[in-house]
């Protein structure tokens, strides 16, 4: 059985998707559960691919069984199980929420949920560059009609501008392949990874323009600067259980950038090691400043929240450009940032509900009911998602500041983490006074307590509570989950295992036949 598990986290979604798409006209409810079964069962495939891995193995799937690197392979090692189940245990809370009404506004709405899984899970384990882009490709046709779903001027014109852009990201993705293939005769990675130390002195230029233009397609998924600007209005717009789901898209770029950084471009590649260094801790840098800066500009919670997910993949990819230790606590921060944004997206839909004028603008409106359990939660998420003790993403920044003690750019880093940290704190507390104490008690509280959906939904509290149970259990466990992180830093730093597990596999033998 473990060696078919790292096929599962593929195969489930979409075998998912495709029942969800021949029973589109049965019951709701019907369609409900089989999404959320599929959820749990994603989960413990998961759950059983990173205990395989947990010790060191690489797990390798042959499609077809043909040999590497001519044949597709899916790969699990650390990271890619690491991912896929974070994103399933997102998704689970995502799926909970949008259960609440959301999926009413479209037949499709579970199969193209399904099928974004289906893309998420076989971009982190996929081990071949075309395939990387097949996945990416999926992923991002089934975001168009997620972020589309149930309609309206503003969201139509925010998917317009997301699919223009992920469309020009593609055609570069493309080409980018092209120019690997052309100087180096391969797209499995691989193989790229070992062909790389060796280019000739003629293609190097080649080589060089087409690692940048991987760059530069990855840095748009991550919303790295100045590579953001789609972001905001996308994620704003979006329905709050697309936009949590959507919180772990961007990472989806940071993984791709992390998995280049150390195996095609390591230190070990020749004439192409390092590539992505000088750029990484720049791009970084300046994203920082930039998205805090835009979190206090922004006048609602949904543009708040969605410029603080550019702000935390600022610090995650500063994290990665940090060598080992860096790694390490890139990739404890990294569950912790998805988890927050998700968190924060939904409470931002919940308090919309309740504010029968403003929505989640930031200006006054009628106070709303149950005014102590929404505040009380927006102050938790708000410690939560500004990186504040006693929780994970506080560890996980003091970690990120430890990795960069000693580099040549430490001031920088320590003076930036922290001032765009402060700014993030103070837009939040800003937000948090605007919502819940700026209120206009004498116009409209029977207004207010006469809301559609004023009470709480079990929905809603189960995805609050779930997601806010994920982040506590990173925060009780971080000392087994850091011991994870940093053995899979150590691997990634290793990319000879990788390849070697993709090109020189172990001889089976048949039972009953001498080693």
């Amino acid at each position: 059985m473990t060696d078919h598990l790292p096929i599962l986290p593929v195969l489930i979604p979409f075998l998912a998707g495709l029942l969800l798409l021949a029973l589109h006209d049965r019951p709701l409810a019907l369609r409900r559960g089989l999404g959320l079964a599929a959820l749990v069962l994603q989960i413990g495939a998961s759950l059983a691919l990173l205990q395989a891995v947990a010790g060191g193995d690489i797990l390798v799937y042959r499609l077809g069984d043909w040999a590497a690197p001519w044949g597709i392979v899916l790969v699990a090692d650390r990271l890619a199980a690491w991912m896929v189940l974070i994103t399933n245990l997102l998704a689970l809370f995502a799926l909970v929420q949008a259960s609440a009404g959301l999926d009413l506004r479209g037949r499709h709405f579970h199969v193209l949920f399904q099928m974004q899984l289906f893309g998420l899970a076989g971009a982190f384990l996929t081990g071949d560059l075309f395939n990387l882009f097949v996945f990416f490709e999926i992923l991002l046709l089934a975001s168009y009609g997620l972020l589309l779903h149930g309609g309206g001027a503003q969201r139509v014109k925010a998917g317009l501008h997301y699919v223009v852009l992920n469309l020009l990201g593609s055609s570069l993705f493309l080409l980018a392949a092209g120019l690997l293939y052309a100087s180096l005769g391969s797209l499995n990675m691989a193989d790229l990874a070992q062909r790389s130390a060796s280019v000739a002195p003629e293609n190097l230029g080649l080589a060089r323009a087409g690692g940048l233009l991987l760059l530069g397609v990855f840095a748009l998924k991550a919303a790295l600067l100045p590579l953001h600007l789609w972001l905001p209005a996308a994620y704003a717009n979006a329905p709050a259980a697309v936009a949590a789901l959507f919180a772990i898209m961007t990472k989806v770029g940071a993984y791709a950038i992390v998995r280049s950084h150390t195996l095609l471009f390591g230190a070990d590649a020749g004439p192409l090691a390092n590539l992505f260094e000088p750029w990484l801790i720049p791009l970084a840098l300046a994203s920082l400043p930039l998205a805090a800066l835009g979190a206090l500009a922004v006048r609602s919670l949904g543009r708040l929240t969605a410029y603080l997910v550019i702000l935390s993949l600022g610090n995650l990819l500063l994290a990665f450009s940090l060598g080992q230790a860096g790694i390490a606590a890139g990739l404890y921060y990294l569950p912790h940032s998805t988890f927050a944004a998700a968190l924060l997206f939904l409470l931002g839909e919940a308090i919309a509900r309740r504010r029968p004028f403003s929505a989640d603008r930031l200006r006054v409106d009628a106070d709303m009911p149950n005014l102590p359990l929404w505040g009380g939660l927006f102050f938790l998420a708000a410690v939560i998602m500004a990186g504040l003790p006693p929780f994970s993403g506080f560890l996980g920044k003091f970690l990120l500041l430890r990795a960069a003690s000693g580099h040549d750019a430490m001031i920088w880093i320590w003076a930036l983490v922290l001032i765009s940290a402060l700014l993030a704190i103070i837009a939040l507390a800003r937000a948090g006074s605007r919502l819940f104490f700026q209120t206009s008690v004498t116009e409209g509280r029977a207004l207010a307590g006469t809301l559609p959906g004023s009470a709480a939904s079990v929905h809603e509290l189960v995805a609050l509570f779930g997601l806010f149970g994920l982040i506590l259990l990173l925060t009780l466990l971080a000392g087994p989950a850091l011991e994870f992180t940093q053995a899979t830093a150590e691997q990634l730093l290793q990319p000879a295992l990788y390849r070697d597990a993709i090109l020189n596999p172990a001889p089976v033998h048949s039972p009953g036949t001498a080693p």
